[in-house]
This record gives C-alpha cells, structure tokens and sequence, in this order.
C-alpha cells in the first residue's frame, strides 16, 4: 500500500465511523472523569483553560508575568502625561525615525507629542511605505490576561497591516481593556460587533517568532521583532 491509498483508506474509514458530538467529549483536566461537563458557549470554555484571578490587580499581575515570558515589553503608566513620558522613553531607545498610526481618541492624545514623521492609515498608505516605518502604533480591542495576548481588529487597530509591517509594533491600551481570559474576549467581541464582525481579528501573543530551524528562537520571523504595550491605568 503507498502513502495515497493509506490516506484514502484512513478518510473512507473516518467517513464510516461518526465522531461524536462536542458535548460527549467529557474528559476534563482529572483523567477523564468528565467533571467538567459538557462545553456551552464560552462559559463552558472556562472549565477547560487555566485559571485566572477574579480581581483586576491578578489579572494584571498575570498579565505581567505572560508578558514577560513572551517577551512582550510592557510598561504600565498612571494617565496621558506618564504615557507620552514612556513612548518618548522607547523611543529614544529604539531609535524610531518615522511611525505610522491610526486616528483614534486614545492615541491622539498621546502619539503626536512623539514629534516624528507621521503616516496615518486613513492617508490609505501603500505596504512600501508602511514598512519604511520603525514603529506602528495602534489601539485594540482587549489585552488578556491569561495568554498575555493583545485582541485587536482592523477596525480598532487602523486596518490590517499597521500591525504586521514596521518592525516595532506599540499597543496604546487603557486599564479597563484587560479581560481575564479568552471567553472574555470573544464575548467582548460579540458584544461589539454582533453579526457585523471586522474583516479582520487576531489575537497577539509576544513578538512575532519562529522556532523551525534547530529549535532556536528567531524573533521578527514574519513580522514585527518588537512588541511594546503602553498600559494607562
């Protein structure tokens, strides 16, 4: 028997044999007991993830600790002025010549004190210029607490690629955006959105890396090399 037959012989017998439906898959985190129960909705998600602390303090403290392991560098800043005070700071230390960013309340307020060259998405840039960029600085929808990961769409993050092309990728996020934990999330965007999702919605989880070639970490393999959030609380 050659690879194809093996193949075709292995899809002829998943299509004889039904798998069973997602509320019979009842082996939860103690060996198969099934003490979770059946998966409903999101809520019944949570059974089945890691835990995470109920008050706002541990979820930031958890969110911290992912970040650090992912290499995510996060600043957490007090109001506007600490902020500004901050992006001057990683500025200075990454040497940013030129940004490209996106209207939005949160980052008005805050990115223009940054005195560089600005490319705003709504000028609708082409990729070149985008990656001729040391930074893009964006908002988002959420931050996670427990995956260190940012939420963010094209509709809350200027588009599809202000995230993807330059380098250095800034989250600006306010306090009350951190959600405990993925159900939260896709509720948040549920709530937000409804039926009329963006056409684009990612979850970021550390600089973008690979790991392919002999197990050695290479951070910036398909995207930015840099990952900064800017958290006012």
């Amino acid at each position: 028997m050659n690879s194809r037959e093996a193949i075709l012989g292995r899809i002829q017998e998943a299509l004889r044999v039904p798998a069973a439906p997602p509320s019979e898959h009842n082996h939860g985190h103690d060996g198969g007991s099934g003490r979770h129960g059946p998966l409903s909705g999101t809520q019944g998600m949570q059974a089945w993830l890691p835990l995470v602390p109920s008050g706002a303090d541990g979820q930031l403290a958890l969110f911290q600790k992912n970040c650090t392991m992912l290499r995510t560098e996060l600043h957490v800043v007090s109001g506007q002025e600490e902020a500004r005070q901050t992006l001057a700071a990683v500025r200075d230390a990454h040497h940013w010549t030129r940004a490209a960013v996106h209207r939005n309340e949160l980052l008005d307020a805050v990115v223009p004190s940054l005195q560089l060259e600005m490319l705003y998405t709504e000028q609708r840039p082409d990729a070149a210029a985008l990656e001729t960029c040391s930074v893009g600085i964006t908002a988002c929808d959420a931050l996670v607490a427990q995956t260190g990961s940012i939420l963010l769409t094209a509709r809350s993050a200027g588009g599809r690629s202000l995230s993807v092309l330059p380098p250095h990728h800034v989250v600006v996020a306010r306090g009350d955006q951190l959600v405990p934990d993925l159900p939260a999330a896709f509720d948040l965007l549920k709530s937000r959105y409804g039926f009329r999702y963006p056409s684009f919605t990612t979850l970021i989880t550390g600089p973008s890396r690979t790991g392919d070639i002999e197990r050695i970490l290479v951070l910036g393999a398909h995207g930015p090399k840099n990952l900064t959030i800017v958290l006012m609380r």
